[in-house]
């Protein structure tokens, strides 16, 4: 009994990892092809694109740390020169250009959403849809508005003020997505109640 245990958790541990990084490599992909398609340009420094969708599902479908992961996966590839950033650009020029609050906001967004969806009750589809679009919303509350304002402020040239009614141009946009992440996580969750981990809840 003994050598069967010992040779079963290895397998289950190798299991567990090989999916992880399949569903973290799928994940970064999904960013990537939400990133290049075409973005929407409102007279502003940033334009409007699918990003932040995929990056607050990988959050909300994965959990805070496969979801920070992915996305910072997403990140590396860019940086190193793979054409995945908003309009097929790469490398490390979106990194200090107005855009690069944004970039940095993206993995810490994608985790704290995901630390919120895990301790989220998981019963009726819609309460779910409900709170996973809080969830998401908060996260671009917290984190993504402020740093992407800051990050036009600094290097796109623009006084704070100017930064904030830029960013306003991204709520509109920001709350349809933020629902329709919460329809698919809620979907996906359904689907395959074992994605998530076990719900925590504080102590």
């Amino acid at each position: 009994m003994s050598q069967q245990t010992d040779t079963t958790t290895p397998r289950r541990r190798r299991t567990g990892t090989a999916t992880d990084l399949a569903l973290i490599a799928t994940f970064a992909a999904l960013i990537a092809v939400c990133a290049i398609l075409p973005a929407i340009t409102v007279g502003g420094a940033v334009p409007i694109t699918l990003q932040t969708f995929g990056t607050i599902l990988a959050g909300a479908v994965l959990g805070a740390r496969r979801g920070f992961l992915a996305v910072l996966l997403y990140l590396a590839v860019g940086a190193v020169g793979l054409p995945v950033f908003a309009g097929g650009s790469a490398g490390v020029a979106p990194f200090v250009g107005p855009s690069a609050g944004f970039l940095v906001a993206m993995p810490l967004a994608a985790a704290l959403c995901g630390f919120i969806v895990e301790r989220l009750p998981r019963k009726r589809v819609g309460v779910s849809i409900a709170l996973i679009a809080l969830a998401g919303l908060a996260s671009n509350i917290v984190l993504t508005h402020p740093l992407g304002i800051l990050g036009m402020s600094w290097l796109g040239d623009l006084t704070l003020q100017q930064a904030f009614f830029a960013d306003m141009a991204f709520w509109p946009g920001d709350v349809v997505k933020n629902v329709l992440v919460g329809v698919v996580a809620a979907s996906v969750h359904r689907a395959f109640p074992a994605l998530l981990p076990p719900r925590t809840l504080p102590a």
